[in-house]
């Protein structure tokens, strides 16, 4: 899909139908998630709480990619293979999930942080989450796509992070991977203008330490090149006038960590 897919409103509705399946999918995964549970037994249970709920998990078998789930502990960034790693106390996990629903996409990550994490990791967690934050604000019709970025990228380099450029966001809905690619660096001012019907994938995916990355050789996995820790936090959004309309939530999320404190 070359030029990008402007969604109606009942078309966004459709797609937040899909992206609150994935929350509800990560918040399941929140449920068992902790030290000595395997990767895999996490993407099974995922995959059984999508097809439930009437859904498809939107990874599995996408371009090749084997599994409903990926999983990254630690230094991979993004698109790791579950498997049996056996999740220790002080891992960060990023899960990342999506589902097709009804024809249409959703699509979220959540960085996991395992028991007690020390200092460097907490601090990362808490800035990633903070640019996926700051990157909303400017998903609104009148921005342009540099100012997304730059978002992102002038706070995590502010508080010494490595901003991931090889990979970046994009829109969703239609299709997994859309128009218009959205990176997590940029000029202010710079790129396409923002507009009504856009829905796109904000994803930060912030090194601890430098921004370069190694992809390993089955293709997909990602890792930081000077093996720190890596975090990764999305959500599906729709663009609007005045304020972003975030599609999928943490909420879930954040209530069942709660509960298991």
């Amino acid at each position: 899909m070359s030029k990008i897919y402007y969604k109606s409103q009942e078309e966004i509705e459709l797609i937040r139908e899909s992206s609150l399946l994935v929350s509800k999918t990560l918040a399941e995964v929140a449920k068992v998630i902790g030290p000595g549970i395997t990767t895999k037994k996490l993407n099974d249970l995922a995959e059984t709480f999508i097809r439930d709920h009437g859904a498809i998990p939107a990874f599995l078998n996408y371009n090749g990619f084997p599994y409903s789930l990926c999983i990254s502990p630690n230094e991979q960034v993004v698109h790791g293979f579950p498997g049996e790693y056996v999740i220790q106390e002080g891992d960060l996990i990023s899960v990342d999930c999506g589902v097709i629903k009804n024809d249409f996409f959703g699509d979220s990550a959540y960085t996991f942080s395992i028991g007690e994490i020390d200092a460097e990791r907490k601090k990362l967690v808490e800035v990633t989450q903070e640019c996926l934050r700051l990157a909303i604000e400017k998903a609104v019709v009148g921005s342009r796509i540099g100012d997304v970025g730059f978002a992102v990228q002038a706070y995590a380099e502010a508080n010494g992070f490595g901003v991931v450029r090889e990979l970046v966001g994009h829109g969703v809905g239609v299709k997994l991977h859309e128009k218009p690619e959205v990176p997590n660096y940029g000029k202010r001012g710079s790129g396409i203008k923002l507009e009504e019907g856009m829905v796109i994938a904000i994803e930060p995916m912030i090194n601890a330490g430098t921004a370069g990355v190694k992809f390993w050789s089955d293709g997909w996995t990602v890792t930081s090149k000077d093996n720190k820790p890596s975090a990764h936090f999305e959500h599906t959004v729709a663009v609007k006038k005045g304020n972003a309309d975030v599609l999928s939530t943490f909420s879930f999320i954040e209530e069942v960590l709660k509960e298991k404190k």
